[in-house]
C-alpha cells in the first residue's frame, strides 16, 4: 500500500529567518533540512516521508554528501515541507497557493512556455551566450546592466561583433534613470550609496556607446522601481526578478519561449514595449 505523504509544518516565522532565506537562495537543501529539523523537531525520518525520499537520502543531503539539483524534487521537497510561497520563490520556484478557475494549483514552471528553471544567471549563462551568437534582435532590461553587456568580458557583450557579412543584431537596452527616486530605494535595498549605482548606471551608458557602430543600438533609462530582468533573444527570454538583499543575476531565471496562445511571453514583451515608450533615450 502507497504511503500517505504528511507535509510537515513549520512556524510561519521559521520561513523569515535570515539562515533559511540564506539556504533557500542558494538551494542548499542539506541547510534546509537541518532547519528544519531544527525548527520543527522532524527527524531525518519524518521529513524522508514528507518529501519521498530515503531516510538514507535525506541523511546524504544533510551531510553534504549528495546535492538536489532537479526541479521535480525541489517540487516535491517545497510541497513536503509546506514551503509558504515566499520561501518558494527563493527556491526558484512558483506560488502554489494561487488557484486557477478550475481549482488546480497555479504553478510558473508547469506552463508550456517556461521549458527550463535555473537556480541563477551563471547557470544559464551557456544557454544564453549560445542564442546571442546568432539573434536579430536583443532586449535588455536591467538596473545598471554592467555583467550583462556594459563591460568588455560581460555576458551578452561578445555577441553583438559580428563577422562582416552577419546581420547586424538590433538591440535594445533599458537601465534604471540614475536621477529618479528609484535608483535610491533600490541602492538601500543592495545595501550600496546612491551615488555608486548611479556611476554605474552612467559607465554603462559611456560603454554601451562603442557599440554604436557594431549593432543597432537604442539604449533607454527608466524611472519605476526594478522588479524584473529580462534578457530576450529573438524569441525565447530569461526572466529574473529583483528583490531586497540580492541582485538580479542572483536570483532564479526562468527560460521562457514564444508560443502562439502563451501569456507569459507576451506580458513580458508588452512591458517591455511599454517601457521603451515611455522611457528616455540616451543612446
Amino acid at each position: 500500500m502507497a504511503t500517505t505523504l504528511v507535509p510537515i509544518e513549520l512556524p510561519e516565522w521559521a520561513w523569515q529567518r535570515a539562515e533559511i532565506r540564506e539556504a533557500l537562495r542558494k538551494r542548499d537543501m542539506g541547510a534546509v533540512f537541518r532547519h528544519v529539523q531544527q525548527y520543527s523537531g522532524a527527524s531525518q525520518g519524518r521529513i524522508a516521508i514528507a518529501v519521498a525520499m530515503t531516510q538514507a537520502r535525506v541523511n546524504e543531503v544533510v551531510n553534504g554528501r549528495r546535492e538536489i539539483t532537479r526541479l521535480d524534487v525541489f517540487e516535491r521537497i517545497a510541497d513536503g515541507l509546506n514551503m509558504p510561497d515566499d520561501a518558494r520563490h527563493l527556491l526558484g520556484l512558483a506560488s502554489s497557493r494561487h488557484t486557477t478557475s478550475g481549482g488546480r494549483a497555479f504553478d510558473l514552471a508547469a506552463f508550456p512556455e517556461v521549458v527550463r528553471v535555473y537556480p541563477t544567471q551563471a547557470a544559464a549563462s551557456a544557454d544564453i551566450r549560445q542564442l546571442a551568437v546568432s539573434a536579430h534582435e536583443l532586449d535588455v532590461l536591467a538596473v545598471r546592466g554592467l555583467g550583462l553587456i556594459g563591460l568588455k568580458d560581460s555576458l551578452l557583450r561578445s555577441s553583438l561583433s559580428r563577422p562582416e557579412g552577419e546581420n547586424v543584431p538590433r538591440v535594445r537596452v533599458l537601465l534604471l534613470d540614475p536621477d529618479s527616486p528609484a535608483l535610491a530605494v533600490r541602492a538601500a535595498e543592495i545595501g550600496e550609496s546612491a551615488e555608486s549605482l548611479a556611476g554605474g548606471v552612467q559607465l554603462a551608458e559611456a560603454r554601451l556607446r562603442e557599440l554604436s557602430d557594431a549593432c543597432d543600438l537604442q539604449v533607454y533609462r527608466y524611472t519605476m522601481h526594478p522588479t524584473w530582468r529580462i534578457i530576450r533573444l529573438d524569441g525565447t527570454m530569461f526572466v529574473s526578478a529583483f528583490d531586497a538583499g540580492w541582485e538580479g543575476h542572483e536570483s532564479a531565471a526562468y527560460k521562457v519561449m514564444e508560443t502562439p496562445s502563451g501569456p507569459l511571453y507576451r506580458g513580458f514583451q508588452r512591458m517591455f514595449a511599454s517601457m521603451i515608450d515611455t522611457g528616455r533615450r540616451t543612446v
